[in-house]
């Protein structure tokens, strides 16, 4: 039953860690340090390198992961330095290799991370060269001739490079010299040579110490000690027939395949002229895999596969011996040359490469270096290399053979194509050809090449007066075709001071979002429209901006209640008195009631009626005009004194009014007569007080005409698009004064009226009751702009 529960337990933890896994952050850093360097050696500080905090080093377990119970190096968790935990043999770890680089993973946890470290362990010279005895024996015949070479063991050295066996020292004397044959890959092959004839009788042995020495600074070496027997009697030693040996031999030649003879003579008879072949005892043992040589007749043979790319020749080192009881030995070298196949198709190499090119690179911009190689020899081996044609990028041979570089032939255009992918194709020249392909991504990068682009241009919003201080009451909105940095827009208003800008002070900008705040509440009766402008700059280096032009239009709302301008009496209250002669026909004007509402459209449009009347049958108003008139004649019974309280209200949503009160005297034609003559000075004085008062709100109305005139004049200049706008007076003035503004924008023509509208106007729902949809002689039929 355990066992069944932790199961699921097991699966839920593996779960957890993959999917922790998926959010593991990695990096990569390389560090050097020399082999046997003390331990507790200073490696490097990852902490510092990585950027990780050294305070959570410890809570987080930070260690590294090694399969290894020994592990050669440890991280310190309080200050996330990389130490060495014991000595490091460079030869253990990494044999011979070039270059030994070990990786090692980090781990911290909560949360996971995971950081890979690379260290290079340097060689350093801690090895002598050895040889496989510490003495050999020599046995040489007494009748050598001088120039006779005798190849010896070979010192090894673990360490590489020039850290190897780089020269042989051999103690003086008089019979023998040392030569050193460079084998390239297999090192160095020390070879003794008896340059002065031996004399059994004279010298039966000769002792000599040779020495290997490596390229440290200073050398180490080691040391053989070499024992030559001088033998007696057979005093000739076979002889090869020809002085060089030198064959042709295609790759992958059969097993068993002769590849030539050699042949050699002995002079001597019997045993002593008897001829064996073999190899040399110092031959590679790789060659031994790869052929054989029949001991009797000479013949070399094929034994392994030969492949021309791994080795095109082949030095083999191979001895005639006789038979003698002290044998002598001749050594020739067979040179092998191996034969190409086109039997390996091209390689494709990126040796450097940058993943991504600005897009304002210009056209020979250098984005990575190829280079190819065919394994293959002649034209099996010449390549030619070719990219995509419908790309802007194309392959520049290099100066050095089999070199490309891959550079662009074109602009780039990163708004237009981000990538590439790049095929790049290879083919050698053999029969029949080989090929290969290589592809690689190209990001182009993100230059700030684009300024940023407003939705609109120019913006046009409409305001509502009253508006609440500080509140949002519009927004602009840009975009920018870069990316990154380079597509983060902030937004400002200009404040430059000119006189189009001066109401910029009393807005405020988001300079993120592009919401643009009041900080006043407007008055349409002060300010009808402005306009500013807003700039729009992105993040990029150097940062580049465009501006636009904002319109607003402040909208009227109902919010100054009708004003009786007549009558009025001396202290200041709308009343009036007016005297009426009995005998007026039907229809006679009695007088009329003058208003004034500084809002316009329908919350300006005043409309009179009677609110109180002595006799309703007597008088009429009428509703648009005031104009009070009779509708019948005066009779006997009716009273001499009438009152009448005139409404004057308008059409706003929420109806604003005032109230007029007239009292009207009848009298006899000849008191009317008498008391006009009476009344007229009075009424002068009287006249003159409204006189005054209509010649401060005309001269008011006709400043705010001049103002109004000016700024949309200095818009049409400013815009390309059909605009025109004027304040108009209204024709149809009846006596109540009212506003009337027209306007066009782009096939739309807009009145803000007053009063009295002119035939043929269109109310615009939705307008906050105060804008008109004029016909126009242009269109049949008019869109109805709502705002």
């Amino acid at each position: 039953m355990e066992q069944r529960r932790s199961d699921p337990m097991r699966r839920l933890a593996g779960c957890v860690a993959a999917a922790l896994l998926l959010n593991v952050a990695s990096a990569q850093i390389r560090y050097s340090v020399s082999e046997e360097v003390n331990e507790g050696t200073v490696v490097g500080n990852i902490a510092k390198d990585l950027g990780l905090d050294k305070g959570t080093l410890k809570e987080r377990k930070y260690r590294v992961v090694s399969s290894n119970p020994d592990p050669l190096f440890h991280v310190n968790q309080n200050d996330g330095v990389l130490y060495v935990s014991r000595k490091i043999d460079r030869e253990e770890v990494c044999a011979q290799s070039s270059r030994c680089l070990l990786n090692l993973k980090t781990v911290l946890e909560n949360p996971l991370e995971v950081h890979y470290v690379g260290v290079e362990v340097l060689d350093v010279n801690d090895h002598s060269p050895s040889f496989p005895e510490k003495e050999t024996k020599l046995e040489i015949s007494e009748s050598v001739l001088p120039g006779v070479r005798i190849q010896l063991q070979a010192a090894r050295d673990p360490d590489s490079g020039d850290l190897s066996v780089q020269k042989y020292k051999l103690t003086q004397s008089d019979h023998f010299r040392l030569e050193v044959k460079d084998k390239g890959d297999d090192g160095k092959i020390p070879v003794l040579v008896v340059q002065k004839a031996l004399d059994r009788e004279a010298a039966g042995s000769h002792s000599l110490v040779l020495t290997a020495l490596d390229g440290g600074k200073p050398p180490r070496s080691g040391e053989i000690n070499i024992l030559v027997n001088v033998l007696d009697i057979n005093d000739n030693a076979p002889v090869f027939s020809k002085d060089v040996y030198s064959v042709m031999l295609d790759e992958n030649a059969p097993l068993g395949t002769t590849v030539i003879q050699v042949n050699a003579t002995d002079s001597d008879e019997g045993a002593n002229g008897e001829v064996v072949y073999s190899f040399t005892n110092h031959i590679n043992q790789r060659l031994l895999k790869l052929f054989d040589i029949k001991p009797s007749t000479g013949d070399i043979v094929v034994k392994g596969l030969i492949d021309y790319e791994e080795r095109d020749k082949y030095e083999i080192e191979i001895r005639a011996m006789d038979r003698a009881l002290a044998p002598l030995a001749t050594e020739k070298s067979v040179i092998i040359k191996v034969v190409d196949v086109n039997d390996n198709a091209p390689e494709i190499e990126v040796t450097s490469f940058a993943s991504s090119v600005p897009e304002d690179s210009r056209p020979g911009t250098t984005v990575a270096l190829i280079s190819v190689n065919d394994l293959d020899s002649g034209l099996n081996g010449k390549v030619l290399c070719s990219v995509d044609e419908d790309v802007p990028f194309t392959l520049s041979p290099s100066l050095q053979d089999k070199m490309y570089s891959l550079v662009t032939k074109s602009a780039l255009d990163r708004e237009k194509q981000h990538g590439y992918e790049l095929t790049i194709v290879a083919r050698d020249a053999g029969q029949p050809p080989l090929s290969s392909e290589r592809t690689i991504s190209v990001v182009v990068a993100d230059v700030n090449d684009n300024s940023p682009e407003f939705l609109l241009s120019p913006y046009t919003f409409y305001v509502p007066e009253g508006n609440d201080a500080g509140a949002s009451v519009f927004s602009v909105k840009a975009f920018d075709r870069d990316e990154n940095e380079n597509a983060v827009i902030s937004y400002h208003i200009l404040r430059d001071g000119r006189d189009e800008n001066k109401l910029a002070s009393f807005l405020s900008i988001n300079s993120e979002t592009g919401d643009i705040s009041a900080l006043r509440s407007f008055d349409f009766e002060t300010l009808k429209t402005f306009q500013f402008q807003v700039v729009a700059s992105d993040s990029g280096s150097p940062s580049l901006s465009s501006n636009v032009t904002v319109k607003v239009f402040i909208l009227d709302q109902n919010d100054n209640a009708p004003v009786i301008l007549y009558p009025v009496s001396s202290n200041g209250s709308a009343e009036g008195v007016e005297e009426i002669p009995r005998n007026v026909n039907v229809g006679h004007l009695v007088t009329k009631v003058r208003a004034y509402d500084a809002d316009i459209g329908y919350n300006g449009w005043l409309l009179f009626s009677l609110q109180e009347v002595s006799e309703h049958s007597l008088f009429a108003l009428d509703r648009y005009t005031g104009q009070i008139r009779t509708l019948r004649s005066f009779t006997e019974t009716d009273e001499a004194e009438q009152k009448l309280i005139i409404l004057v209200k308008d059409n706003g949503n929420v109806s604003l009014s005032a109230t007029a009160t007239v009292l009207l005297k009848v009298v006899e034609p000849k008191e009317a007569f008498a008391a006009s003559d009476l009344q007229s000075s009075a009424k002068v004085e009287e006249d003159s007080h409204v006189t005054f008062y209509l010649m401060i709100t005309l001269g008011s109305v006709s400043l705010l005409f001049l103002i109004s005139m000016v700024v949309l004049i200095a818009m049409q200049c400013s815009k390309s698009t059909d605009y025109t706008s004027k304040y108009l007076q209204d024709a149809n003035y009846d006596g109540t004064l009212c506003h009337s503004i027209q306007y066009r924008s782009g096939d739309k023509r807009y009145m803000l009226v007053g009063p009295r509208m002119s035939i043929g106007s269109t109310i615009v729902p939705g307008s906050h009751a105060n804008t008109l949809v004029l016909p126009d002689r242009r269109r049949t039929s008019e869109e109805v702009r709502n705002n």
